[in-house]
């Protein structure tokens, strides 16, 4: 099975590309699944969707916990699925850049240690100024929404996605980040 991780902030613009990706490998014959975290079809993902709406520390460790029990409950679920050709997980190690720092390097450490990961990791790297301006078109802001997380959040993700991750500019319009991807996925 091929595995295509696609991560990034709020409003980088992953499921989009999911679907862009998921859409021409079924054009091409490929049984594709798309599983976006936190997923609404699990107790896992409904109660980290649910803490992300609210405030306040307590919320924001039990997203965290919620968020990382929905992703090993897919990648169990669907990882050696053998109806599929192509797994597209949306939101997948950079979750662990959502703790304190020294807590994200050695959570992300130990994720990449245990999970499955892929020459196909894609991180949308979006600038929190323009990661707002999508939010806001949106609606409903999440616990880390705010311009300071956005911020600290990316400076996190970008150290974490220093290796083994094609880092892509996502402020650039949704037809160049997926001409972007489709060139290293034909290389791949």
């Amino acid at each position: 099975m091929k595995l295509i991780i696609i991560d990034g902030l709020d409003a980088s613009g992953k499921d989009t590309q999911a679907e862009i990706i998921k859409m021409k490998r079924e054009r091409a014959g490929e049984r594709v699944l798309v599983r976006s975290h936190p997923a609404g079809d699990n107790l896992f993902g409904k109660i980290a969707k649910e803490a992300l709406l609210g405030r306040g520390k307590t919320n924001r460790i039990k997203a965290s916990i919620f968020y990382a029990m929905d992703v090993l409950r897919s990648l169990k679920k669907y990882y050696h699925n053998k109806n599929y050709d192509t797994l597209i997980v949306v939101r997948y190690l950079m979750g662990t850049a959502y703790l304190p720092l020294p807590l994200a390097n050695a959570a992300y450490k130990f994720f990449e240690a245990v999970l499955p990961v892929s020459d196909c990791m894609f991180f949308l790297d979006v600038s929190p100024e323009e990661a707002l301006k999508r939010l806001k078109r949106r609606g409903a802001r999440e616990v880390f929404e705010t311009k300071e997380e956005l911020e600290k959040v990316r400076k996190k993700t970008l150290l974490l996605a220093r290796k083994g991750w094609h880092v892509l500019n996502a402020n650039l319009p949704r037809e160049k980040i997926a001409a972007e991807i489709e060139e290293i996925l034909k290389s791949k």
